[in-house]
């Protein structure tokens, strides 16, 4: 796989967790630890990306 795939599958990941994130911020009583692993692999997930721009950049 490309860097430019990796990189667009990445980021198609990290919106799928922002939505995941988003409806479960919707849901009368959400999963507190469910809702804490998601968002440490979209942070995850953003740093990955960030590194990788980064290194692409030079």
């Amino acid at each position: 796989m490309s860097i430019d795939g990796h990189l667009d599958a990445l980021k198609r990941k990290h919106g799928a967790l922002d939505s995941e994130i988003n409806d479960m911020l919707a849901r009368p009583a959400p999963d507190e630890s469910e809702l804490n692993r998601l968002k440490r692999e979209k942070l995850r997930l953003k740093d990955e990306i960030e590194k990788i721009m980064a290194q692409t950049r030079h």
